[in-house]
C-alpha cells in the first residue's frame, strides 16, 4: 500500500498532520556532545567564518549559545540547523568558550 504524503482534501490533510506528529526537540547533555570548531573560507566570497557544528539542541538553546559566542568574540554571526557561524577567525575563542560551557571540542 502506498503512503499518502499530500492531498488537497482539508480533512485528509488534518489526519496526515496528526499521524505524523514529531517528538518535541530536547537538548542533549553538553558533556555528551562533541562539537567541531574550524575556520571556513569556501562559498563565502573570501570572507573568513568560524564554524562550530554538531550541536544537538533546540533552536532556542542554539540561539542562546550563539549569542554568548558572538558577544565573547565581539562579532556577528548566526545559528542554523546544528551549527553556529561566527564572522571572522575566532576558532580559539569559540573553542575555549565551548569548553567552559562543558562541551567536548574538536578542532578541525
Amino acid at each position: 500500500m502506498a503512503k499518502l504524503v499530500w492531498t488537497s482534501d482539508p480533512e485528509e490533510a488534518r489526519k496526515l498532520r496528526e499521524q505524523s506528529k514529531l517528538e518535541p526537540a530536547t537538548d542533549a547533555d553538553a558533556g555528551k556532545q562533541v562539537i567541531r570548531v574550524g575556520v571556513d573560507r569556501k562559498r563565502r566570497a573570501g570572507k573568513t567564518v568560524t564554524v562550530a557544528s554538531g550541536f544537538s539542541l533546540t533552536p532556542e538553546s542554539l540561539n542562546k549559545i550563539a549569542a554568548q559566542l558572538k558577544k565573547r568574540c565581539g562579532a556577528g554571526g548566526t545559528a542554523r540547523g546544528t551549527e553556529i557561524e561566527i564572522q571572522g577567525d575566532h576558532a580559539e575563542a569559540v573553542a575555549t568558550e565551548l569548553n567552559r560551557l562543558g562541551y567536548k571540542v574538536k578542532r578541525v
